[in-house]
C-alpha cells in the first residue's frame, strides 16, 4: 500500500519517524511536511535527528493565524495528493496541519471515484476545554477519520462515548517508541550547562497564552526565581516574544536555544523537575520518571496526573510560584503505572493500517471503507 503522511509540527516528527521505521520495510510511504514549524531548529534538524529522510515535499506555509495556515494548507495540500494518489492518508496529533490534511482527506476524489482511507494516530485525547484550538483539531480529525488510533484506555472511553469505538483501535502511544528509541543513544547529547549544574529544572513554554504577551511571559520567568538552575530551551515564539520585550530573566533562568530531540531527552532523564505547557513534554516526563509541573488547568493526559507525577499548577504565574515554594524535588512516592504501552505502538499501528486497507479494498462500494 501506498501511505501519504503529514506532518507539521516537532511533535509529529517525533511519533511519524517511529511509525515509519516499521511502515517502510513493507511499503511506500510519502511524508509531506507543511513547513508549519518551519524554523531549522524546530524542524530541518530533528529529521537528521531522528534519522529520518527529509520528507518528499515541504509546503513551505510558515505562520499566520489558525485561519490562514489552514487555509494555505488547504489549497496546497489538495493537489499533493491528487498527483501522489495514495491508498491512504496518515494524520498525527492535534495541530493545524492535522485539521487541514483531515479536511483534505476526507474531500479528496480520484477520477474513478475511489478516496483514500484515513487514519487519525493519537485519537481520543480530550482535555475538555474548546478554548484550546488542539481541542478542535483533535476532534474534527478523530469525526473524520475512517481509522482512529488511540494510546491510552481513556482515550478509548473517550471515542467510545463520541459513538467512534466501532472505528477505533488502542494501539498505545507511539512516543513511547520514540523514547525508547532515543534512550539507547541519548547519553551523549546532554548540555554541558546541565552536567554543571545537578538538579536543575528543565522548563518549556510555547503556548499563546502563556508566552505572547511580554508582561505575562516575564511573570512566569519571575515565578521561577529559586535556587535550582532552571534550563528554558527557547521555542521560536517564545525567543521572539523575549527580545521583543527585552526580558531579563532572573539571574538562575538560563535561556537556550531549541534543542534536538535527543538532547532534549537527555535533559528530561536528567532533571529534577520538569515544568512546561506541552502535552507532549508532559508524558516525556512521565516516561523519563521525572515530575511535572503543568501549567494549564486541565490535561489531554489525564494519566499522568496518577500517583502526584504530574500536577497542574493553574494558568497564572502564581500558581506556578507556590507550587516551586513548596515543592521538596523528592520523587513521588507511587509507582507509574504502565499505561501508555510496551514501546510497540508502531508496529500494531501500521497492523491496523494493513487491516484498514485490505478492508477498503474488498468494500462494494469505490468510495473507501464501508462507514
Amino acid at each position: 500500500m501506498k501511505v501519504l503522511t503529514v506532518v507539521g509540527a516537532r511533535p509529529q516528527f517525533i511519533k511519524a519517524a517511529s511509525v515509519s521505521r516499521v511502515l517502510v520495510r513493507s511499503h511506500d510511504e510519502v511524508v509531506v511536511h507543511t513547513g508549519q514549524h518551519y524554523d531549522h531548529s524546530m524542524s530541518g534538524s530533528f529529521f537528521a535527528d531522528l534519522e529520518m529522510s527529509e520528507p518528499a515535499l515541504n509546503l513551505e506555509v510558515g505562520s499566520g493565524s489558525h485561519a490562514v495556515m489552514t487555509a494555505t494548507i488547504l489549497e496546497r495540500l489538495e493537489p499533493v495528493m491528487l498527483n501522489h494518489r495514495p491508498d491512504g492518508i496518515l494524520l498525527y496529533g492535534d495541530t493545524n496541519s492535522t485539521l487541514a490534511a483531515a479536511l483534505v482527506g476526507v474531500k479528496l476524489a480520484y477520477e474513478d471515484g475511489r478516496r483514500p482511507w484515513m487514519a487519525h494516530v493519537e485519537g481520543g485525547l480530550r482535555a475538555f476545554n474548546r478554548q484550546w484550538p488542539e481541542e478542535h483539531n483533535r476532534v474534527v480529525a478523530d469525526h473524520l477519520s475512517d481509522l482512529v488510533l488511540a494510546p491510552t484506555d481513556e482515550a478509548m472511553r473517550n471515542l467510545d462515548r463520541e459513538g467512534l469505538g466501532d472505528r477505533s483501535a488502542k494501539v498505545g502511544d507511539v512516543m513511547v517508541d520514540s523514547h525508547h528509541w532515543a534512550r539507547e543513544r541519548c547519553e551523549t547529547a546532554i548540555l554541558p550547562l546541565a552536567r554543571e549544574h545537578p538538579g536543575y529544572i528543565l522548563a518549556t513554554m510555547h503556548r499563546g497564552d502563556n508566552v505572547d504577551d511580554p508582561v505575562q511571559l516575564a511573570a512566569w520567568l519571575d515565578a521561577m526565581r529559586t535556587d535550582r538552575m532552571v534550563i528554558l530551551p527557547a521555542h521560536p515564539r517564545t525567543a521572539a516574544t523575549l527580545a521583543r520585550g527585552e526580558l531579563v530573566p532572573p539571574a538562575n533562568v538560563s535561556v537556550v536555544d531549541p534543542v534536538g530531540y535527543l538532547t532534549m531527552v537527555a535533559l528530561e532523564r536528567s532533571a529534577s523537575l520538569i515544568i512546561t505547557d506541552s502535552g507532549g513534554v508532559q508524558r516525556e516526563a512521565y516516561l523519563a520518571g521525572v515530575p511535572c509541573f503543568t501549567l494549564r488547568d486541565e490535561t489531554e493526559w489525564v494519566e499522568t496526573l496518577e500517583g502526584g507525577w504530574n500536577r497542574l499548577v493553574g494558568s497564572t504565574p502564581f500558581g506556578l510560584a507556590d507550587a516551586l515554594r513548596d515543592h521538596d524535588f523528592e520523587m513521588p512516592t507511587a509507582p507509574r503505572a504502565d499505561v501508555f504501552g510496551d514501546g510497540r505502538a508502531a508496529e500494531r499501528i501500521v497492523v491496523e493500517l494493513e487491516r484498514l486497507h485490505a478492508q477498503a479494498r474488498t468494500s462494494l462500494s469505490p468510495s473507501g471503507p464501508p462507514w
